[in-house]
């Protein structure tokens, strides 16, 4: 553990040093998310396009179980690092290794066991069906792979080992974007090579963490004779995890309404939704990957009582989220229309489609990196339930009567613009939020 950095650093350089390989990593992230639906594309096929799009909350569900141990068991390791508890670091560390591989193993039953009512549930329609349950069924036998890469890049990056935890997410992400081509065109397996791509990227992830746990120099373990089912170690880790999971699951189930709304209208909307939803994701990783970056910094001043120092860390975050925001927003607006025609130039409508979705929904990503910078501010303090109240509201308060009533009032424009609105009510009530709580923080 680098001591120095979190105790002694200017704030930019040790946000810097932390969050720097994060956000380089969660760059290498988007090339892949953007990877597998530009190869589909290549097909010339828009029905695979739209099975990619219509499965990926499937994929976020997955990631979402991962983030109960990368975020919970994430936040409790820096923590314990501030209180220089080192011992029971290994204890929680264990118990995440082994938890999330059994979460994996009963989510990869659930797949397999009820994958027709799922498939349906996620909107598949009659042009779409095969091609998605053929890539269901190939994320369903890597769910303990995707489970596990995403919770230990998540506890890596909470002991101050950002640059370790990039390599860990380059390494399976590379090897995605190489197999990608191959397997979807060169061996023409369209939809099916992409999921085998994905989940082969995400073993390759795997087996590098493990190396790290066993070979390289940490406080975290995994070995067995650390287990252990205490009752403060499950607690604390569940009490941020499973709001931060819900968060991913609201997400996810927000896409599954998002997605069978635009199914109303056409598969052609479904496409062009898919492909502005890749350019989001740039936005978001990257404010993803910042606020992610800034967490272990954020709670091992807060547990050292360094409040002066975490306060301090939190509004530079801010700052750099809305420079990074602005920024995207202004790049993807100005270039909308070339970005979709890189994906898919015929038909025209995906085009057209595509270039109003891309603005409408990036529009938001000029203050949201605020609500991201925040969420991770509570799950670093142990605040578990302000966390959820913010993922509530983006995903599930604001959105859900949004996208109904827009839908009601406004047609396809009400339906695009519903998560642009969630996400401005949710960056004030996470602003209000953290407002009163630093305020009964000083006076104690």
């Amino acid at each position: 553990m680098n001591r120095e950095l979190f105790e002694e650093y200017p704030i930019p350089k040790a946000i810097g040093k932390l969050a720097l390989p994060t956000i380089l990593g969660m760059l290498v992230n988007i090339i892949y998310n953007m990877a597998d639906t530009f190869f589909v594309a290549q097909t010339k096929d828009q029905n695979q396009v739209a099975a990619v799009t219509l499965c990926l909350p499937i994929f976020m569900l997955l990631m979402s179980f991962g983030n109960i141990f990368a975020i919970g068991g994430g936040s409790y390791v820096s923590r314990l690092l501030g209180e220089k508890q080192l011992e029971k670091i290994k204890n929680v560390t264990s118990f995440c290794f082994y938890g999330c591989i059994l979460v994996g193993i009963i989510c990869a039953a659930i797949l397999i066991g009820f994958i027709e009512p799922i498939l349906k549930f996620i909107g598949t329609s009659e042009n779409t069906y095969s091609f998605a349950k053929s890539y269901l069924i190939i994320l369903a036998i890597g769910s303990p792979f995707i489970c596990l890469q995403t919770a230990f890049g998540g506890i890596v990056r909470a002991e101050g080992a950002s640059k370790e935890a990039m390599i860990g997410m380059m390494i399976g992400t590379i090897l995605n974007i190489v197999l990608d081509p191959i397997m979807i065109l060169n061996m023409n397996m369209g939809v099916t090579g992409a999921a085998l791509a994905t989940v082969i990227g995400n073993i390759a992830s795997c087996i590098y963490y493990i190396y790290y746990f066993l070979f390289r120099k940490t406080c975290l373990s995994i070995s067995l004779k650390y287990f252990t089912l205490k009752k403060e170690i499950i607690k604390n880790i569940l009490i941020i995890g499973i709001p931060v999971s819900l968060n991913t699951i609201l997400i996810s189930g927000a896409n599954i309404l998002l997605n069978n709304f635009a199914a109303a209208y056409s598969d052609t909307v479904v496409t062009a939704l898919g492909i502005s939803g890749r350019v989001n994701t740039i936005a978001i990783m990257l404010l993803l990957g910042l606020s992610q970056g800034s967490q272990p910094f954020i709670g091992y001043n807060f547990a050292a009582k360094n409040y002066d120092r975490m306060n301090k860390a939190i509004k530079f975050g801010m700052l750099c989220s809305i420079i990074i925001g602005v920024t995207t927003f202004l790049v993807t607006f100005i270039f909308a229309e070339p970005i979709v025609k890189m994906f898919l130039s015929d038909p025209p409508e995906v085009v057209s489609y595509g270039k109003y979705f891309i603005r409408a929904t990036m529009s938001a990503c000029t203050i949201l990196g605020i609500q991201f910078i925040l969420m991770s501010t509570f799950q670093a303090m142990g605040k578990g339930g302000s966390a959820l109240i913010v993922s509530l509201c983006r995903q599930g308060i604001a959105f859900v009567p949004a996208i109904i009533i827009g839908n009601m009032l406004f047609g396809l424009n009400g339906v695009v613009w519903a998560q642009p609105f969630s996400d401005v009510v949710s960056v004030f009530i996470a602003s209000a939020m953290y407002f009163f709580m630093n305020k009964n923080m000083k006076k104690k």
